[in-house]
């Protein structure tokens, strides 16, 4: 996000903040004890997950090139820490979806542009989230979620998965942001954000609610985390303070989600068929420590550009390395501008281990 986006997002919430987010009552808050009960029920056999880089596990198109750069899942030095090599993850080694999996105790899902390689693995699940994709169409024209659902169906259709597998599945569903950042590179109306936002937030309801139709027993619905702390924003306050403002804006898109979430809910005979997964607070708890793991400068990315102008993994024509990289990304939260380290994501996992109970 550029200083004139962060800029704007200030403007737009100063004039909407009173009416966004009045007091507190906009956050709710949870008990992030642990809860050293695993599961009351048997656990999940089989995981789908729809979404963004947050979940991706390999479906970015390896040399995939929008606006003439290759995504950075498959350059060096992504997939430093696992597998030692790129492998389409957005961070030095797992990430969300690979901590679910293992919770549960399977094989994290075959990304789905690999499941013709996968083998007896693909009854463990499949990763339909690809990076820089949204509810809508974003800046990277790649399967959106109604296309990554639309492909799923097709499985079910063609007998892959069966009503009995579908039973004792879980879904995981992630959306990032990624529809924002377009909407505001579109040149979209800042005053209409309010209205983008609900817009979307509909979209990904009516997504999850399909994704339930087709037979999955539980779905995990991530809200957003908190935007304003992102080393892309925090770069030009030195990596020492979240924008707030832009906080308060994700807290509506929150706020919005979890109240469709909870109507849902109380219209299913599962009453607890979708689960919330807060990221915002399990993101701010895990830069307090309270994960157990304590990060110097939680706020500070791992790899990062020498300069504005470029991003970690860029090189010059002579394969120069454009980028700084930290000696030791399990020392950080952040691996790049956007994205956790395999750390971070561990010490969030940490924090929603009694939501990952639910399912």
């Amino acid at each position: 996000m550029s200083r004139k986006t962060v800029l704007a997002f200030d403007f737009l919430l100063l004039c909407l903040l009173t009416v966004l987010c009045r007091s507190s009552s906009l956050h709710h808050h949870h008990d992030h004890r642990h809860d050293t009960r695993r599961y009351a029920v048997s656990p999940p056999k089989t995981l789908f997950v729809f979404g963004d880089s947050y979940a991706d596990t390999g479906n970015t198109p390896i040399g995939y090139s929008p606006r003439g750069s290759s995504l950075a899942a498959w350059k060096v030095p992504y997939g430093e820490t696992f597998p030692g090599k790129p492998s389409g993850r957005f961070s030095d080694g797992h990430v969300l979806t690979d901590f679910v999996a293992n919770y549960f105790g399977l094989t994290s899902p075959v990304p789905y542009n690999f499941r013709k390689v996968g083998g007896s693995n693909l009854k463990f699940g499949i990763n339909f989230a690809i990076g820089g994709t949204g509810v809508f169409e974003t800046l990277v024209p790649l399967p959106n979620m109604t296309v990554q659902i639309d492909t799923f169906k097709q499985l079910i259709d063609g007998g892959l998965y069966t009503e009995a597998d579908l039973q004792s599945s879980v879904a995981l569903v992630t959306l990032s942001g990624n529809d924002y950042n377009s909407y505001l590179t579109k040149n979209g109306p800042f005053l209409g954000l309010p209205a983008y936002i609900t817009k979307a937030v509909a979209q990904l309801v009516v997504n999850i609610k399909r994704i339930h139709d087709l037979g999955v027993k539980k779905v995990a619905v991530a809200g957003l985390q908190p935007l304003g702390c992102l080393p892309q924003i925090t770069y030009t306050a030195g990596f020492q303070k979240c924008n707030g403002t832009i906080n308060a804006l994700v807290l509506f898109h929150n706020r919005l989600l979890w109240t469709a979430v909870a109507a849902l809910n109380i219209h299913t005979e599962d009453s607890s068929a979708f689960i919330p997964v807060d990221l915002y607070d399990a993101f701010l708890l895990a830069f307090k420590g309270k994960s157990g793991t304590m990060f110097a400068n939680p706020l500070q990315p791992c790899c990062i550009g020498v300069n504005a102008s470029y991003s970690c993994r860029d090189v010059d024509s002579t394969g120069l390395k454009l980028y700084e990289l930290c000696p030791d990304p399990s020392a950080t939260f952040f691996w790049d501008q956007f994205h956790p380290t395999q750390q971070g994501w561990k010490a969030v996992s940490t924090l929603l281990a009694s939501t990952f109970q639910k399912l």
